[in-house]
């Protein structure tokens, strides 16, 4: 592999990132940093979709309430002061000073109210925590109430979460948008400012320093902390083949290389001006195989249950990372490694058994039909895990209908609830993040909320029972055994199926940058300074 990559650096060089210049004037007077992200911008509004990239895009231009720091505990944000009642019924927040949009407009309880019920009623975790609460109320333009039904324990790591989606605060005008449509204009308050006219989804996204931001004083931390704009101008630029990205972070084009792939780190470490950084203590990535419960055959628990023996971890993870140094087997839901971690049902995902699997396929009432996958042909992992997947059911006499698309068009197409011979799917397979899905609240792909749920569409009353029953739990010890409860019902039920867990490094030019706050799976490029 590494006689091809050298081979291939002179060739990859030469159509490499004629695009990423600016004009020499243009460089002269601003300080770029050119980043390579693992997947383009084709979604503007974090809260309309779960992708990691839409995510990073909106943490760039909006703020949130609340920010998780490296220890995994809510820190203010946007929120000056916060109280909460003895009873733990009532918080009030208060906004700090200095909030005020990209078009000059300052920050509102109007906005804030209006933000929170947009993504309060989309994402997974803000509709939990918005089923708790009975009112949110305005006291004044910084000072807001919010009143709970009974006490909840996640209302601050939720307003704080680092993973899609992020309780992105917006304008009022554009947080009264539908949640099921996306929001015209990306306007926030956040540290850069969203060149929209610049946008050329396939090629780039920009981004410029928001010189009326107010960054908090205390020290940076994964999510929380000061959010400094460091460059004048940010440009996320797509390049979809791994080595060409390589050769331009190598050749010194870009500055920030997101998800490089682990057969070029060892080059990458080794090149001048080069360096190879892990982003935090937990995994970074964790792969799902997601199931569409609405359609046959994966409507019968039983078929879906009979997807856990088409899976070899080892196999996905040599596809996907490659190093063993980098990955390990999990086989439960909730991040190996983190503070829930636990063997509850994991049993179901251990034994590979492909005659096993259509056997119980059969039984299931399957005759042959195809079974259609969502194929990305242009993801550094998910791809290859794709792959594996196909060849496996293959190999076990299942009939495979894989529709080839780019990313960006998997996630147009899993949003579909029609059946897959009128543009649905069964099976497409995804990443989330290690430190959100550490926890069963904040881990919004565990849930079973049928129809409000994320795509699949998982329907258990009891799993969202256990996820309740967590979030209002009094002690630690509690809630480490309703996790294992939970995590028990939602591997049965086959909520998703997990494939293994792996640390995702970043490389970076640290010849040109400095100030990279690591954060687990939600890469973020505030407080990077261009030497």
């Amino acid at each position: 592999m590494m006689y091809r990559v050298m081979a291939g650096l002179a060739t990859s060089l030469a159509t490499s990132l004629a695009a990423l210049a600016l004009p020499f004037s243009a460089m002269a007077q601003e300080k770029t940093l050119k980043a390579v992200m693992h997947a383009d911008v084709r979604v503007i509004d974090p809260i309309w979709t779960t992708q990691t990239i839409a995510n990073i895009h909106g943490a760039l231009i909006y703020d949130t309430l609340f920010g998780n720091d490296a220890n995994l505990k809510p820190q203010p944000q946007m929120v000056g002061k916060y109280e909460i009642s003895p009873d733990r019924l009532t918080y009030t927040f208060t906004l700090r000073d200095g909030l005020k949009f990209h078009d000059g407009s300052p920050v509102t309880t109007k906005d804030v109210i209006a933000s929170i019920k947009r993504w309060g009623a989309k994402d997974g975790v803000g509709q939990r925590l918005m089923s708790y609460v009975t009112a949110l109320d305005a006291v004044d333009d910084k000072t807001f109430k919010m009143v709970l039904r009974e006490p909840y324990g996640m209302v601050l790591e939720s307003l704080g979460k680092n993973g899609s989606s992020i309780a992105a605060i917006m304008r009022e005008k554009e947080a009264l948008t539908d949640p099921q449509q996306q929001v015209k204009e990306a306007i926030g308050s956040g540290p850069f400012i969203f060149a929209k006219d610049q946008w050329v989804p396939g090629s780039k996204a920009v981004y410029l320093k928001n010189k009326d931001y107010v960054p908090r004083t205390e020290a940076p931390s994964s999510f929380a902390g000061a959010k400094i704009p460091g460059v004048d101008r940010i440009e996320l630029v797509w390049i979809s083949d791994p080595q060409t990205a390589m050769s331009a972070l190598v050749n010194g084009e870009i500055d920030f290389y997101e998800n490089p792939n682990t057969d070029f780190l060892p080059l990458l470490a080794k090149a001048r001006g080069v360096k190879v950084m892990k982003t935090g203590t937990i995994s970074t990535a964790l792969g799902m195989i997601r199931l569409n419960h609405l359609h046959p055959p994966f409507n019968n628990v039983k078929a879906r249950q009979a997807m856990y023996y088409l899976i070899n971890q080892e196999d996905f993870l040599r596809a996907i990372i490659g190093d063993p140094k980098y990955y390990r087997t999990c086989y439960g839901l909730l991040t190996c490694g983190g503070p829930y971690e636990n063997d509850g049902g994991s049993n179901l995902a251990k034994e590979y058994n492909p005659k096993k699997a259509l056997q119980l396929l059969k039984e299931a009432g399957y005759n042959g039909e195809p079974i259609t996958i969502l194929a990305t042909t242009d993801h550094n992992t998910i791809t290859p895990a794709t792959q594996v997947l196909i060849q496996a059911m293959r190999e076990a006499g299942i009939n495979v209908d894989a529709q080839s698309m780019d990313w960006g068009s998997v996630v147009s197409r899993r949003a579909k609830k029609e059946p897959p011979a009128q543009g649905g799917w069964n099976i497409f397979i995804t990443t989330t993040g290690g430190v959100n899905s550490s926890n069963p609240v904040l881990h919004t792909w565990i849930g079973a909320a049928c129809d409000k749920g994320l795509f699949g569409w998982p329907c258990d009353p009891e799993i969202e029972k256990l996820r309740n029953a967590f979030g209002l739990a009094a002690s630690e010890d509690e809630r480490k055994k309703i996790a294992k409860e939970l995590q028990t019902r939602a591997m049965e039920q086959v909520v998703y199926i997990p494939c293994g867990q792996w640390d995702q490094p970043l490389a970076y030019r640290a010849d040109r940058i400095d100030g990279i706050v690591p954060n687990p799976g939600l890469s973020v490029l505030w407080g990077i300074t261009k030497k």
